[in-house]
């Protein structure tokens, strides 16, 4: 067996392989309702083979979306419309996880197909946006912030509490704080966003301070037997950012707290940064050197479709396991796909007996493999159509 489809235990929760699909705002969420189009989206990727399917960035506030259409789990209506997702993932032999997150500055935008720049302050469907310091992203998010007090610190870590119950008792096995792309834990780590002078700013304890408190009562909230990770923005690919080495340290303070797995991305607090886009795996580094200096689990991020390659930084120990969220979007079947690449004696066994019952019996015949081979002809009488 290939190592990619190896089992992973964290906790009592045991993956069926080393896939998962990455949590993807889909701007698709009135009132912050998850709805078919979620199911549809999410339940094809748990019925693809994948071992974890992470919802999207859940905000724990109306303030803390993304946009006005984006999923949210502050009421407990909307923990009511995901406990339907949770358990259809699980139905099909996935472990369903949720990320949890506040986007601060980089809040309070159009969907991405409408321009996913910031909504004038005029508009009837903006909010006030908070972050470390007034200081504005930039670019097509123009609007300054208002800096948080400390009222409003303890009020966002309580939400975010809330948020962790509301995520358990909607039957979620695995919760993901979101620590990255500018959004506003990442605001806070990040030197280029935090200006602040007082014990949530300056140095590395200071610029932490948030992030640990945030877990810490997230962690209060979660069950000791169940996965928590935090996807960390470790660079910013810009001068002036946080280095990965205050990754290190920060997933070395957060291991004894109960952190589980580091997720890692990119920091994304800034207009100017020189991301390697087209870099094969370019967040597998940062990864392997969080897994072997903090003695954590690691996940890695963006660029990660060819199965051979995700199979190498498994079996090398680079990293423990693979999220993917635009090859899954392509290719919900990707886990087939791959199993196939890499040899697997029986890649349908991972899916659904509705799907694989038929795959297995003809998968010598002459049929379409679903990646556009026609397998060769099999000896003896020609299949019947499946009734």
């Amino acid at each position: 067996m290939s190592s990619l489809f190896s089992e992973l235990r964290v906790r009592d929760v045991t993956l069926r392989n080393r896939i998962a699909v990455s949590p993807m705002t889909q701007f698709s969420s009135p009132d912050g309702l998850v709805n078919d189009w979620h199911l549809a989206h999410l339940g094809s990727k748990a019925a693809g083979g994948a071992a974890l399917v992470v919802v999207e960035q859940a905000a724990v506030s109306p303030e803390g979306r993304m946009s006005t259409q984006c999923a949210g789990i502050w009421n407990d209506d909307q923990s009511e419309a995901l406990a339907r997702i949770a358990r259809f993932v699980a139905s099909v032999g996935a472990v369903p996880g949720i990320q949890l997150g506040h986007t601060g500055r980089r809040g309070c935008v159009e969907p991405p197909w409408k321009g996913g720049g910031h909504l004038p302050d005029d508009h009837p469907d903006a909010w006030e946006m908070i972050g470390p310091s007034a200081d504005a992203f930039g670019g097509a998010m123009p609007r300054v912030p208002r800096a948080m007090t400390h009222d409003d610190i303890a009020t966002v870590t309580r939400q975010y509490a809330e948020a962790a119950r509301r995520a358990r008792e909607a039957g979620f096995q695995w919760l993901e704080i979101h620590c990255a792309h500018g959004f506003l834990l990442s605001s806070f780590f990040s030197p280029l966003a935090n200006r602040r002078t007082d014990a949530y700013g300056g140095d590395f304890a200071g610029r932490s301070r948030l992030l640990i408190e945030v877990f810490e009562a997230v962690r209060s909230e979660w069950p000791e037997r169940l996965p928590l990770s935090m996807r960390f923005g470790v660079t910013e690919f810009a001068p002036g950012g946080q280095t990965i080495d205050e990754s290190v340290e920060l997933a070395r303070l957060l291991a004894p707290r109960g952190l589980d797995l580091v997720d890692v991305s990119f920091g994304g607090n800034s207009g100017r940064a020189q991301t390697p886009w087209d870099e094969e795996g370019f967040m597998v580094p940062a990864a392997q050197r969080i897994r072997e200096e903090a003695g954590v689990l690691t996940a890695a991020n963006w660029n990660l479709a060819d199965p051979v390659f995700a199979e190498a930084i498994v079996k090398e120990g680079q990293v423990d396991l693979v999220m993917l969220g635009r090859p899954m979007l392509a290719n919900p079947h990707w886990p087939v796909y791959a199993a196939m690449v890499l040899g697997e004696a029986r890649p349908y066994d991972m899916l659904p007996v509705q799907f694989s019952t038929w795959l297995n019996k003809y998968q010598r015949s002459r049929v379409n493999n679903g990646f556009g081979r026609v397998v060769a002809d099999a000896p003896g009488d020609a299949p019947k159509a499946a009734e």
